[in-house]
């Protein structure tokens, strides 16, 4: 389970290389495909490809070689360092997930460590009950029981600001986790109703992750010491930045098919190159015609695309000193043409050219609505006018105020080149409005951690991977920071008390077609803000080994590990 959004910064999200090289923003430059041709296009789109092949078909043993786009040194996903692709990749075959989802985005508990979960209105508050597999066990050998589910409470609640969490989601709203009929038994009450309890405790780490800020927090660097899934750890190489999982026979459930699993950090611009060469069975197609188009020349390759919620957006520093002004931002917003990013990274990838125009909604999802409104707008004219009232008066190339030049930072992970190319289209776009945006490549292990994290930029390019709750981003995102230090995955820094009764009361509707309103309700206020400025869905485009099987394109899907293997 994809709990909350993930934050993924130089991992594959953000490995697109362009093709297509549209200089500035004026109206002479390309436009995005029709609304109703890539509505047509987008209909077409699996909710997963994966070459879904039966376990008694797949063949037993074997060696899956994977790449990871980051190195990461916090294995701890709900750390805030730690919630990104990368983590998630390696820690899904041996870190507990409660709940599993479908391609249709359709949740349900994962038989293999909760046999039951059942939800109540009781008295007026929502109670939630798990019954944990018997034979579930940590590889400390240490039983899995509701310890784990109550520290993990603990630390995830938001009460002890000492640990450094990604995300309360959930967990703020929860009154207590007890001990039910046995040690197997959890009863979580909610102090506020919760409809996306599903999500919680996926990924679910031991109690002794959760006992101790210092153990939440540092516990899980550079190792991985306690698991509990069909792999188990064979060794993590920070040299070589190579994480090796093996199949472990103490695992409960079903057998894992593959003998080994392989996750080895290539630079995204040679991932396709190893996987032509073979050194790696699957890679991910960044938005690059020119990758797609050598990707199926590859000798028995499989091209597996879906429909995903992950997306592409500017995140824009609230903090930052030019852009503290709502209405500056709002000018910065106005004076981007994102249908000449989006046809700038999306060009002849066999995916709908369109922006997006919702935070929470894909353009796929039921609940999408184009809240966008005139902000959505490429308007040069207006930014100059808001620039001017403002204050920010154009003095030969760039706007000045105060003797100080407009002059902002775009920065991009040094080795991706869509990144650069969305860099100096934005900074062709903005100087016409009197903004000087200077591209300021960073390293990729660094781009997160010492970037994104502490607030040093002004604007950047990265994408979201979104999950079977798209509500669940509203609190985690865009809720007000508490402070500097606790700000959960706002990296803009910025909210509203109007934007934050709402995001609580989304949070809590359990009727969910009014959540979906609620939803929209609050997406437009985030317009407002100007927090982030979305983009465009992202392409979810894989390329495997022909006879990789139950292994692709997911979707909102979570991957059966077990079955995971080669066709006999």
């Amino acid at each position: 389970m994809k709990v909350g959004y993930k934050a993924i910064g130089g991992a594959a999200l953000l490995a697109m290389a362009l093709t297509a090289c549209a200089g500035g923003g004026g109206a002479d430059k390309p436009k995005a495909a029709s609304s109703e041709a890539a509505k047509e296009q987008a209909a077409t789109i699996p909710g997963s490809t994966i070459n879904p092949v039966a376990y008694d078909q797949v063949a037993d043993g074997g060696t899956l070689k994977l790449a990871l786009g980051l190195w990461q040194t916090q294995w701890n996903y709900n750390q805030v360092n730690g919630t990104n692709a990368s983590t998630d990749d390696v820690i899904e075959p041996i870190i507990p997930l409660v709940s599993i989802a479908n391609d249709k985005a359709e949740v349900v508990n994962n038989p293999d460590y909760v046999t039951e979960w059942k939800m109540e209105l009781t008295g007026g508050k929502q109670v939630v009950t798990y019954k944990i597999h018997e034979k579930a066990t940590w590889s400390d050998g240490k039983p899995m029981t509701y310890k784990d589910f109550q520290a993990q409470w603990k630390a995830l609640n938001g009460s002890d600001k000492k640990y450094q969490v990604s995300s309360t989601d959930g967990y703020d709203r929860v009154e207590s986790v007890e001990k039910g009929a046995t040690d197997k038994d959890v009863v979580v009450t909610f102090a506020k109703n919760y409809p996306d309890w599903p999500g919680m405790f996926s990924p679910l780490y031991p109690a002794s992750t959760n006992e101790t800020p210092e153990a939440f927090n540092k516990g899980w660097i550079d190792k991985l010491p306690v698991t509990a899934g069909p792999f188990k750890v064979e060794s993590v190489d920070q040299t070589s930045k190579t994480a090796t999982l093996v199949r472990d026979d103490k695992w409960w459930g079903q057998k894992a098919k593959l003998d080994k699993v392989i996750f080895r950090t290539i630079e995204d611009t040679a991932k396709l190159n190893a996987f032509a060469n073979g050194e790696i069975d699957a890679v991910e197609i960044p938005a690059s015609a020119s990758d797609l188009k050598r990707a199926k020349g590859v000798p028995d390759v499989d091209i597996r695309k879906a429909a995903a919620p992950n997306w592409r957006h500017f995140t824009v520093n609230g903090s930052s000193e030019f852009l503290k002004d709502k209405s500056v931002r709002q000018a910065v917003q106005l004076g981007i043409n994102r249908e000449v990013i989006a046809q700038s990274d999306l060009k002849d990838m066999d995916w709908p050219i369109q922006t997006l125009n919702n935070h929470l909604y894909m353009n796929t999802h039921k609940g999408y609505v184009d809240n966008s409104g005139e902000l959505g707008k490429y308007n040069p004219e207006k930014a100059k006018q808001l620039l001017d009232a403002a204050g920010w008066k154009q003095e030969g190339e760039y706007r000045k105020k105060d003797g100080k030049e407009f002059a902002i930072r775009f920065t991009v992970p040094s080795s991706l080149p869509t990144a650069k190319q969305e860099g100096e289209l934005t900074q062709a776009m903005l100087k016409e409005i009197g903004i000087k945006v200077t591209v300021e490549p960073v390293p990729v292990d660094k781009f997160f951690d010492d970037f994104i994290i502490p607030g040093n930029f002004d604007i950047v390019p990265f994408s979201w991977l979104g999950t079977p709750f798209p509500n669940g981003a509203l609190p985690q995102i865009y809720k007000t920071p508490v402070s500097a230090e606790n700000f959960g995955s706002n990296f803009p820094r910025v909210g509203t008390p109007e934007l934050d009764k709402l995001i609580d009361q989304a949070a809590g509707e359990m009727d969910p077609v009014k959540a979906i309103e609620l939803g929209n309700q609050a997406d437009k206020m985030i317009w407002d803000l100007v927090h982030t400025i979305p983009m465009y869905q992202r392409p979810d485009i894989f390329a495997t080994k022909k006879n990789l099987a139950n292994y692709g394109s997911f979707g909102y899907a979570d991957k059966s590990w077990a079955s995971i293997g080669f066709t006999k």
